[in-house]
């Protein structure tokens, strides 16, 4: 078994300076996270609210917390005071609802459009088309409590690394369409959300700026 450490710094070795880590601590004890932090990390990704407040209750201050999990609206409310990137957000509709409990809070939030690149039915997401039509509406101009900072998707499940790499190019593609379409002056607009621990080498090379790795730091997680 290697230690936490370790996976960092062997993780950290395929990762280039404009890439950056969120190290997907779900489901993985407060001691774990600690370890990673001392390891010189401070982005950490979580996908359940109740235990990312739990977390980010009795840890530094200063860890950026992603929330990367499918929010539900009624929850929404708990994490806005903190959260520093929620990466999920997988139809207008949510996106409004935290446009609207980030105003209570006095907040801006920022967000990333979850997009439907993969085969499987069960991922989440705006499909291409949804997402051009919402883009070409203009309303999202109005939330003024949001900022849309880029694009996320996960690649199908699979061991065909060509379909993997198609998957992440293709959103690759739709994000610079996005980008030049309605945000050519937004520098905000300049993230994409792609790979996790089997896939973010492939990710890294077809444009990712955000990799989602935990197995492959925490081991295992412990359900």
């Amino acid at each position: 078994m290697h230690s936490i450490h370790q996976n960092i710094q062997s993780v950290r070795q395929h990762i280039p300076s404009h890439v950056r880590l969120v190290c997907v601590s779900k489901f993985h004890p407060n001691e774990s996270i600690i370890e990673a932090y001392e390891s010189g990390e401070r982005i950490f990704g979580e996908s359940k609210v109740q235990e990312l407040c739990g977390k980010q209750e009795t840890l530094p201050q200063d860890i950026s917390w992603h929330f990367i999990g499918h929010l539900q609206t009624n929850k929404i409310k708990y994490i806005v005071p903190f959260v520093s990137l929620i990466h999920g957000v997988d139809s207008y509709k949510l996106l409004e609802e935290i446009n609207k409990q980030a105003a209570k809070a006095g907040k801006v939030v920022n967000c990333l459009l979850q997009m439907h690149i993969a085969q499987e039915e069960t991922k989440f997401g705006f499909s291409k088309e949804e997402l051009l039509e919402v883009m070409e509406s203009g309303a999202w101009q109005e939330l003024k409590n949001v900022s849309i900072c880029g694009l996320m998707g996960m690649a199908t499940f699979t061991s065909n690394s060509e379909q993997i790499r198609t998957e992440f190019c293709g959103l690759k593609t739709l994000f610079d369409q996005v980008k030049t379409t309605y945000f050519v002056d937004e520098s905000s607009f300049c993230e994409l959300s792609m790979g996790m621990s089997d896939d973010y080498q492939l990710a890294i090379e077809e444009g990712s700026t955000l990799v989602r790795v935990g197995s492959r730091i925490f081991g295992n997680r412990v359900y």
